[in-house]
């Protein structure tokens, strides 16, 4: 490979992303039985960590437009997952909540995510779990620093 082009076999930001590809069709294996999409499972458990977020925290957690997550919330707050208020209690942001139905749904999928996840690190030893979460969060860190 010339010094301008990349070595797919090589590149850090290649394997990342392929392995983020992997890990998402191995989560939507497991979802689609429950009627989930990874989009739905992480809107699910943002709801639960986060209670009240709003369509556009709620988009920039699950990694989509606001006009992909508004779709959704639509749809999980007709299928009873979710209740957001009819009016914005300030502003024009609704607040959204897991119902209990939506915490029973996200509980199953919690499991079967965790599969994925076991899977995944399966090989790898405690120490090399920790490693890669530091390294990881590090690569984060730098992506996102403005000061770069």
């Amino acid at each position: 490979m010339g010094q301008d082009g990349v070595d797919l076999e090589t590149s850090l930001g290649y394997l990342l992303k392929e392995a983020s590809s992997a890990l998402r069709v191995a989560m939507e294996e497991v979802l689609r039985p429950l009627g989930m999409n990874v989009t739905h499972y992480s809107c699910l458990e943002l709801l639960a960590q986060r209670p009240g977020l709003s369509n556009s925290e709620l988009a920039r957690g699950a990694f989509v437009t606001r006009q992909t997550m508004n779709v959704l919330l639509h749809t999980l707050e007709r299928d009873g997952y979710v209740t957001r208020p009819a009016q914005a209690p300030v502003g024009k942001a609704l607040p959204t909540r897991l119902t209990p139905s939506g915490r029973r749904s996200l509980e199953q999928a919690t499991v079967a995510v965790r599969s994925v996840e076991l899977r995944m690190l399966a090989d790898l030893t405690e120490t090399e779990r920790s490693d890669a979460l530091r390294i990881l969060r590090s690569m984060i860190r730098s992506l996102r620093d403005d000061t770069a």
